[in-house]
Parts: structure tokens; C-alpha cells; sequence
């Protein structure tokens, strides 16, 4: 029997050709998290939770380094165009199947991670 585990998937991409979208390719991002929606639940993979997140000149940081205590800051300051656009959470036993529909149906790249099992 498969384990069910929680997985974050979190998606990336250039901003700049976020903020240009068009109709057309506006639509047809949201057709694919549509379409990723659908195969989820009939794939057998549970989503928990999902945002689409706001521009990163929108976010805070907080930052740690020796011997300075915590503060947040405006940020992040990225060296990349690549940028976290939102995340899924989704409970599954079977995250290689879970990634594979990441990579078939969704057109960000992304990072996907098993979430830590503190009960064992």
C-alpha cells in the first residue's frame, strides 16, 4: 500500500512576460491550471490549498545573518527574471505520477516537494 504524502508544487517564471500576456495567452495559462485542476481530482491527487501570488515588488523579507537580529525589508531582490507566480498543495501517494502532470499540463516551471513527516 502507498504512503499518502502532502506535496508543495511551487511554480516559477519570468514576471515580465507574466505582466505581458495577452487575452489569448492569458486564457490559456488559465485553461491549463483548469485542465490540472480536472486531472487532479481524477487522477486520484487531492489539492489542499492553491494561491496565484502577487508581483514579488509586493513582498516582504525577513532576513537572518550572525550577530543582527531579524527585520523585514522589501524584497526579495532577485538576480533572475525567475520569480515564485503561486503553489499548490497537494496530497497524493503517488508523486511521481503528481510530477509527471506538473510537467505535462502546466506551463511554469517548477519545484516539487514531499512535506516532512514529523509523526514517524
Amino acid at each position: 500500500m502507498s504512503t499518502t504524502t502532502t506535496w508543495t508544487v511551487l511554480l516559477y517564471g519570468d514576471e515580465a512576460s507574466w505582466k505581458a500576456l495577452d487575452g489569448p495567452a492569458l486564457e490559456a495559462l488559465d485553461a491549463s491550471h483548469r485542465t490540472f485542476v480536472a486531472r487532479c481530482a481524477a487522477d486520484g491527487h487531492e489539492i489542499l490549498a492553491s494561491e496565484q501570488l502577487e508581483y514579488a515588488a509586493t513582498a516582504r523579507v525577513v532576513r537572518r545573518s550572525a550577530g543582527r537580529p531579524a527585520a523585514p525589508t522589501d524584497g526579495p531582490f532577485a538576480e533572475t527574471a525567475e520569480q515564485l507566480g503561486g503553489f499548490y498543495l497537494v496530497r497524493t501517494a503517488d508523486g511521481v505520477a503528481l510530477a509527471q502532470l506538473v510537467a505535462e499540463v502546466l506551463t511554469e516551471d517548477a519545484d516539487i516537494r514531499p512535506s516532512v513527516d514529523h509523526s514517524a
